[in-house]
């Protein structure tokens, strides 16, 4: 008997386990697809940036705390069950709470970053007026809002309060980089994009640095400017540093061609003795030490030469025609060096 009555009481259990694992599955169901309807039937429609590398508990979170979906786990969940949660693309997306989860997550995953985005390129060593040039060229900027922008707006950064005032005050620091940005974007947007970049390869230890070898800020990213359009070759960077570091010390000119080019506004392969007597703060032919600010926009690795130059005691150096340098101690042995080339 008591057997008999143990085996009814593991029946009746399991029955009432079953029976409560049906209720739970039919009002998970229930909750699910209720979750899965609009959030609003009559919706109004919004529009809704889905930022690059955004995780779909990310964008899950922000199409709820927007209003365009009811829940964000079953977003989430529903997601990763039509497996789309790896197809969803950054872009920005006219959205309305009137549409389903499906027809939702359907539209993030086909996608229309293709048409709202624009990538382009700025090479390591252009100046200000060239990324300008570049990006009205495809269509990103107008110069005239582009230029207002730089003198005008407010970007926060650290850095930016350190710059003197000066035309062409950003001159420098719109980091050389590939970037993609919405082609609806502003003028300001996409100048604190580029800044943003720069802010990040400009890092603590770098700072620190410039402090300990008495360089403000921008004498740092002025002198890797020059660095950037002097050195071709990255085996050279260090010792061209290296150079200038030398003759600041010894408070001689410069003499960089680069600097000058810069004040003409032209990139000619020789200077003639009368552009080396333009009267300017960027003509080191002219004036000791670094010119007024930066001649260009600096690669990662010119900053980095122009923090840790190389340890020797070279004072000249000029360019072969395959673009690398020799350097010199004395202007005796520069002269040397120079007529040997040309022989």
């Amino acid at each position: 008997m008591k057997k008999r009555k143990v085996i009814n009481n593991v029946f009746r259990f399991t029955i009432f386990i079953i029976v409560l694992v049906v209720a739970a599955t039919i009002l998970g169901y229930q909750y699910y697809n209720s979750n899965l309807a609009a959030a609003a039937p009559n919706g109004t429609e919004q529009e809704i940036t889905i930022a690059k590398g955004s995780s779909v508990k990310a964008i899950s979170s922000q199409l709820e705390n927007q209003g365009i979906i009811k829940n964000a786990n079953v977003f989430s969940i529903y997601c990763k069950l039509s497996d789309k949660a790896s197809k969803i693309k950054a872009g920005k997306y006219i959205l309305s709470s009137a549409m389903s989860v499906e027809q939702i997550v359907n539209k993030l995953a086909a996608g229309n970053a293709e048409t709202n985005s624009a990538r382009f390129t700025i090479p390591e060593g252009f100046e200000l007026r060239q990324i300008a040039d570049r990006l009205e060229a495809q269509g990103l900027i107008n110069k005239d809002e582009f230029y207002a922008a730089i003198e005008k707006s407010d970007f926060n950064y650290s850095f930016i309060k350190d710059i003197p005032s000066r035309e062409g005050k950003l001159e420098g620091y719109l980091f050389p980089d590939t970037y993609e940005v919405f082609k609806n974007a502003t003028e300001q947007e996409i100048i604190d994009k580029m800044l943003g970049r720069f802010d990040k390869v400009f890092t603590a230890e770098y700072r620190q640095r410039a402090k300990e070898l008495n360089m403000t800020f921008d004498q740092v990213i002025t002198l890797a400017s020059i660095i950037e359009r002097e050195a071709k070759l990255d085996k050279d960077r260090k010792l061209v540093s290296a150079v200038f570091h030398n003759r600041i010390k010894k408070n001689m000119k410069l003499e960089s061609c680069a600097t000058v080019q810069y004040l003409l506004k032209e990139q000619k392969p020789v200077l003639t003795y009368k552009d080396l007597e333009v009267n300017s703060p960027y003509n080191t032919y002219m004036y000791a030490g670094l010119p007024k600010g930066p001649i260009a926009s600096p690669g990662a690795k010119s900053i980095e030469a122009a923090l840790y130059p190389d340890d020797v005691d070279f004072l000249f150096f000029f360019a072969t025609k395959d673009g690398s340098h020799i350097f010199s101690r004395t202007y005796k042995e520069h002269l040397a060096a120079q007529n040997k080339i040309n022989q």
